[in-house]
Parts: structure tokens; sequence; C-alpha cells
């Protein structure tokens, strides 16, 4: 655990960003301590199945996260795979969250483990605060956390994954960039895969080799995303931290090891991806309209398919009913490399649907 250097003001790093350690297999572990030790996957029960979450023992033989269950029982056989159980996650992730608001209100939540908080006007400074809620989510559920300190909302969210598990690290403004230079540009906000890919076949690799480049040729290059890379390359980044911002979609995609056009295998992920969404948008209270698949080929062509309904849904099974229809407008004659699935066209479950007939 990185703690602050004499140099330091630890009183202009205000931004938190907070991910616990292998949240649903951490959870099991809490739930049973006789896993413990062991190698524990949740998800990918069945033979098509896919791994949503791996603990760091599975990691170790190469297990991570979105892995096809197959491959993950040939990397590690004597792993432990265990269901998902998402009921139980939310219930200790709300417990982790009040925490959280015990200090500040000003709470960003990115998933159903990870948050930015910005704590500037809690009268404590940031790495006190930071110590004083790992130790009340440790005394409170039992889990570890690993938490990013930093003056933004980009360089915290670096911090966060810099010693994981458990680590916390102070990321400040005098060691930008140096700090940031070996990084690969995979771990730059805004950079996707496909992006990453092509900047590769132009020899860039790293934020090194990336600040050699013109803002004007990163506008031409990314659009208008372009300049903000620039700048947050650079550590500045200007956004807040939201606690009420409006979502336009929700959903979720994962990029294959390897490539496959194996249907079942497609419609595994998509039965995960359904249930993933289904926590989200309840957790957001949130539903939506319109469900869109995309799918990208080995040759990286991109095809998306969507369906509008009259009524809003939130329900795992409607999302993936609705995707397996997609699917089944989607020609497999070439291999899949990324496979997602979204749900737009977004409104507050929290108000009355009346049917026609009302």
């Amino acid at each position: 655990m990185n703690t602050k250097p004499e140099h330091i003001d630890i009183n202009k790093l205000n931004i938190l960003h907070i991910d616990m350690d292998a949240f649903y297999a951490s959870v099991e572990e809490m739930d049973n301590p006789h896993l413990k030790g062991k190698p524990i996957m949740v998800g990918g029960s069945s033979r098509h199945g896919v791994v949503t979450t791996a603990n760091y023992e599975a990691r170790r033989y190469g297990v991570h996260s979105a892995m096809p269950a197959f491959m993950a029982r040939k990397l590690c056989p004597h792993g432990i795979f265990l269901p998902v159980r998402m009921n139980r996650y939310k219930e200790v992730s709300k417990k982790i969250f009040k925490v959280y608001h015990e200090f500040t209100n000003l709470v960003e939540p990115l998933s159903i483990d990870e948050a930015y908080l910005d704590v500037a006007d809690t009268g404590m400074d940031s790495l006190s605060v930071a110590k004083e809620i790992k130790k009340r989510v440790h005394e409170t559920t039992g889990l570890t956390m690993s938490i990013g300190i930093s003056y933004n909302k980009f360089l915290a969210k670096l911090a966060s994954d810099w010693d994981k598990p458990n680590g916390m690290t102070i990321i400040s403004q005098d060691m930008v960039p140096e700090i940031l230079l070996p990084l690969s540009i995979n771990k730059v906000h805004g950079i996707g895969p496909k992006s990453s890919e092509r900047l590769n076949n132009i020899g860039i690799y790293t934020i090194r080799d990336l600040l050699t480049l013109s803002e004007d040729f990163l506008v031409d290059f990314f659009g208008k995303h372009g300049s903000e890379i620039y700048n947050r390359i650079r550590g500045i980044d200007s956004r807040p931290v939201n606690t009420d911002r409006e979502r336009k979609s929700l959903g979720t995609e994962t990029t294959f090891s390897e490539e496959t056009n194996d249907k079942e295998v497609l419609k595994s992920y998509i039965l995960d991806f359904s249930h993933e969404i289904e926590a989200s948008l309840n957790k957001n209270r949130i539903q939506g309209k319109t469900v869109t698949l995309k799918v990208k080929y080995e040759d990286f062509k991109v095809r998306t398919r969507s369906k509008t309904l009259i009524n809003d849904i939130s329900k795992a099974d409607e999302i993936y009913e609705i995707a397996l229809g997609l699917l089944d407008e989607v020609k497999l004659d070439k291999k899949v490399r990324l496979i997602g699935v979204t749900i737009s066209n977004l409104s507050s479950s929290d108000l009355e649907q009346l049917s026609f007939l009302d």
C-alpha cells in the first residue's frame, strides 16, 4: 500500500476511485470460508458459459473475466465454478455504498462494485478518508478494496489499478506525466480496443508514444474526443464526480480471446449480459424500450441489430429473448471476435407505466 510521501499536498487530491477486489468471488468466499485460498470462478457453470469473476488464486492460472468456461477449465482444472447470485451481490453492494455516503454525497456509481467519490468537503484529507472507508467496509462486509487517490478521475482510476488487491495508490500533479510514460495506451480512458489497434499499426503503444502526437492529429484520429485524450495524458481531466448523470444507454460487451461462430457460446454470453444489464437497470431504477445487439467479426466489420418495443422492459429474460431474436438476424458465416448487448431509450422505472387499455 502506498502511503503519503512527504512532498505531496494531500489536500489538493480530492478524487477517489474505489474498486472492490474480485467482488463476486470475494462475496462467495465471505459467505463460505472453506473456499478461501482455492481458485474460484463465478459464472460459467454451463459448458458454454463464461467466467464473470475469477478470484486472484484463479487468475494465477491465467483465468480472467469474460473467458469461456471451457478455456478456464483447461487452464485451471481444479477450479471451483459457482453460479452468479446477483441478488446477494446487490445486497452487499448496498452496504458498501452506504459507507461511502457516510462521508460524502458526491458518489458516482460506475457499477455494482466501483465508484468515484469527491471528498473535498468532508473536513478530512483524502488519504484519511480512504483509510477509514477501507476499514469500515472491511468491518461491515469482510471485503477488501483498491483505492486510487488523485486530483482528477482519470488519474484516480489509473491509481486504483496500480496495486491490486487491497491497494492504495496516490498520483499527484508533480508525478505527471513521468509516471504515465511507460503505460499502455489501453490504460487511457477513451481509447478502446479498435482505436488501440489502429494506433499500434502506426507504432503507438505507450503513453510516451502518444505524447509525441499533436492535438490536431488526435482530433483527426478520434474526432471530437481527440482533445480530451490529448489533455488526459497530460494529467488534465475536468470531468466532475456526477451523482445524477443521465444515461443514454446501458450495456456490456466482450472481446473473445479466441474468435467463435458457435451460436451456443454466443447465446451464453448474451444470457450473462442480460443478467448484468438487469442488475444495472434495477440499481439505477431505470428501464428501456430499445435492445441492440452488436457483433464484430474477425475481419473487424461490425453489424448491429435493434428492436424497439412499445413498453419498457428491465428483466433479464425479456432482454435475453429479444437479443436472441436479433442474433437470429445476424449471419454467422464468419467468426465473431466481439459481442455486446445494449438497452437504450431509457426512462425511470419509478414512473407508473400505463397500458393502452388504461
